[in-house]
């Protein structure tokens, strides 16, 4: 009883783990297309959100294989639905993309 705790625990993390950098990279897209520096944008939400997955990550596994792939199993259902999400405000493409659209 206790290990399945301890794994539904782990899968509650990587879904929050997921929503920080799914989120977070939703978010950095769509403020760095119209930001004056978009290179530091990227780079420093690459930086940031890497740091605190791994950093997540290697703390929610504890050294046990298990808790890992309970973690990862989260972080890959929290892009699922991070994606729906984006996706079903019908906003699929940043400003900059759809303002060139109509250039074409």
């Amino acid at each position: 009883m206790n290990e399945v705790l301890s794994l539904a625990g782990a899968m509650a993390a990587g879904v929050l783990l997921g929503a920080i950098f799914f989120g977070g990279l939703w978010l950095t897209v769509r403020k760095g297309v119209s930001s004056k520096q978009p290179a530091l944008w990227f780079f420093g939400s690459l930086v940031m959100r890497m740091s605190v997955v791994l950093s997540g990550f290697y703390f929610v596994s504890g050294g046990r294989w298990e808790r890992l792939l309970a973690c990862l199993l989260g972080f890959i259902m929290a892009r699922l639905v991070v994606m729906r999400l984006t996706q079903a405000s019908g906003d699929n493409h940043p400003p900059a993309a759809q303002e060139a659209d109509y250039a074409t």
